[in-house]
């Protein structure tokens, strides 16, 4: 950034988690920006108390004038987990997409915090190499674009841990960070990520030391548990029988599948920026929560129906993961997936066995399952003879063709 551009940059918004990163980036910005001040924000997504305990005070000691946690669990359940699980999104056909969906709702959060204070610049810490710079920046040109975006992983010149703590330790400044991190993570109340370490080698099975949240499948228990999830019009009420909030369901949930080993991956996927990642995802209440979902919507929804919200379901992963939340196309995706889960009511069984979510129970009053007419017995519904007529219009195309094809290999016969 230009010298003058930066002397204009008065006060900053950064986004602040208190680990390494951010404690360093407080003071690189007030010594490379003109001294100006800063503050930080700190998103509370359900990444956990112990994330959170002494946080403003880090911040303050890391040189920043004031420090905003804000709640955002409830808000980030039922406003983006909930309308993203009724598109099906599924990034790759793998990953349930855990720490892109978060990103939007703390960057409004994070715009929100710039103007009331009246910052002229937000700033984040992601690296150059990652995914969620563009998510971020991208919902910060959408929602705030007159902000000034400061991103200090594309501008310093360090370049590893050792040179974080060098600059914290000449500056007196305190960080429990150390050199013995491993893995790289990022938690909320959807899923953990891990990446780093071993797992930088995709030959390199993960280690026991990977996975955080939920119990090795071959440690579970050896009998099986189940849960049911009643749903109206597409939203989750209650679990058990039990009325919860969206951020309550998901923690029930999460504690029940993560017992079970439930909603672990391990994946290579194409990030934004071009390069491919290995990655590990632990989502247990996510991974039972989508199979419920698609279990339901299977009694519910017609063929062309179904087909159709699966196509938006695979755009939207895209769309999602590209951080492109605040936009026409998320909007409309949106509403077209809100629309086929209007009808979306009743409840689901899903068994959870050693990593394993199976649906094995669903009800609907909106089922289009007939008994009368799927029965292999006797029934006075469907005559099957019937079934000859629709076989040869169905086909009919195919035969023509194939007369088509014969009628030429006779003509050049002859």
């Amino acid at each position: 950034m230009a010298l003058a551009a930066k002397k204009n940059i008065k006060k900053v918004v950064l986004a602040y988690s208190g680990g390494l990163d951010t404690s360093a980036i407080i003071p690189w910005l007030k010594e490379n920006y003109d001294g100006c001040e800063v503050v930080a924000f700190c998103a509370d997504v359900g990444q956990g108390e112990e994330e959170l305990v002494g946080i403003k005070e880090k911040a303050i000691a890391s040189g920043a004038s004031e420090c905003y946690v804000v709640d955002l669990k409830e808000e980030y359940v039922k406003d983006y987990i909930y309308p993203i699980i009724k598109t099906g999104a599924v990034y790759e056909g793998q990953y349930l997409l855990g720490t892109s969906m978060a990103r939007p709702v703390i960057a409004k959060a994070h715009i929100e915090i710039a103007l009331k204070v009246g910052a002229d610049a937000v700033c984040h810490g992601c690296t150059g190499k990652g995914n969620d710079q563009v998510r971020f920046e991208a919902c910060f040109a959408a929602l705030a674009p007159q902000l000034t975006v400061i991103a200090p992983w594309r501008e310093w010149n360090m370049v590893s841990r050792e040179d974080l703590l060098d600059y914290l330790a000449e500056r007196n400044i305190p960080c429990a960070a150390s050199l013995t991190k491993i893995y790289s993570r990022d938690a909320n109340a959807w899923h953990i990520s891990h990446e780093g370490g071993e797992l930088e080698d995709p030959w390199c099975e993960p280690s026991k030391e990977v996975w955080t949240m939920t119990v090795d499948p071959m440690d579970a228990p050896d009998e099986a548990g189940k849960v049911m999830l009643s749903f109206e019009a597409g939203e989750l009420v209650a679990v058990d029988d039990k009325p919860m909030s969206a951020y309550q369901s998901l923690m029930y949930l999460n504690e029940k599948a993560a017992a079970h080993g439930v909603g672990r991956i391990d994946i290579v996927e194409n990030r934004l920026v071009g390069m491919k990642s290995r990655g590990c995802y632990e989502t247990p209440g996510g991974t039972v929560l989508m199979a419920a979902y698609k279990g339901l919507e299977t009694l519910i929804l017609d063929k062309e129906s179904l087909k159709y919200r699966e196509s938006v379901g695979h755009e939207f992963s895209h769309v999602i993961y590209d951080g492109r939340w605040f936009t026409p196309l998320a909007k409309a995706q949106l509403a077209s997936a809100a629309s086929f889960a209007e009808k979306v009511t009743g409840d689901v069984v899903v068994k959870m066995y050693k990593g394993m979510a199976q649906v094995t129970q669903r009800r609907s009053p909106n089922s289009l399952y007939s008994e009368e007419f799927a029965t292999f017995g006797a029934d006075d519904v469907y005559d099957q003879k019937h079934a000859e007529g629709f076989i040869r219009l169905f086909s009919l195309s195919s035969r023509i063709t194939a007369l088509k094809q014969a009628d030429s290999v006779l003509t050049e016969k002859k």
